[in-house]
């Protein structure tokens, strides 16, 4: 018996026929399918083109609804003080996402209109300068932050990454440093 080197399958275009070549160590043999002819390969053609029309008429995507979770709905701050009005004029959504240093506080400040913390990764513990609360936010979990307090962050053991969105208006800065500090970010 002998081995084979290599085996090929080749269209003649002569009489469109599929040859089958046998290379072996002593020599070539070709062997020639009738089976395989330009019959079989036009219904071949015309099944895969009609495959490919009937998937493109069927959309990629399906319309349902998605699932919702909540992750905060309040009418206060972390620390209970009320939210009692918007800001006046045209609004204004700006979205921040801060990276706070392992270990680190930020600046005092304060916030003049209401926004949202969501805290991407690391632990956020969140400090009021005159009442002396503290709350700490989770990775996964959101607060709304105060407004006209003063109060500042604080990063655990590792960084921590909070998503910010703030509901302002334009050409009014979304955080404000308290007397004598630097800018939060």
């Amino acid at each position: 018996m002998t081995a084979l080197a290599a085996f090929g399958v080749y269209l003649t275009p002569a009489n469109n026929e599929i040859m089958l070549k046998f290379e072996q160590t002593a020599n070539t043999h070709w062997e020639t399918t009738d089976m395989i002819s330009k019959y079989s390969i036009g219904v071949t053609a015309i099944a895969v083109a009609s495959l490919t029309a009937v998937l493109a008429q069927t959309p990629a995507n399906s319309v349902a609804s998605g699932h919702r979770e909540i992750l905060l709905q309040t009418t206060q701050s972390w620390n209970g003080k009320p939210y009692t009005h918007y800001p006046t004029g045209q609004p204004q959504l700006t979205t921040i996402k801060l990276t706070i240093a392992p270990h680190t506080a930020l600046p005092w400040h304060t916030h003049p209109f209401p926004n949202v913390v969501y805290v991407l990764s690391g632990t956020l513990t969140l400090h009021d300068k005159v009442s002396g609360k503290t709350q700490v936010v989770h990775q996964g979990q959101a607060v709304g932050e105060s407004i006209d307090d003063v109060h500042r962050g604080e990063s655990g053991d590792e960084p921590t990454v909070p998503l910010i969105t703030y509901a302002g208006t334009p050409g009014v800065p979304t955080s404000v440093p308290a007397a004598g500090e630097k800018a939060e970010y």
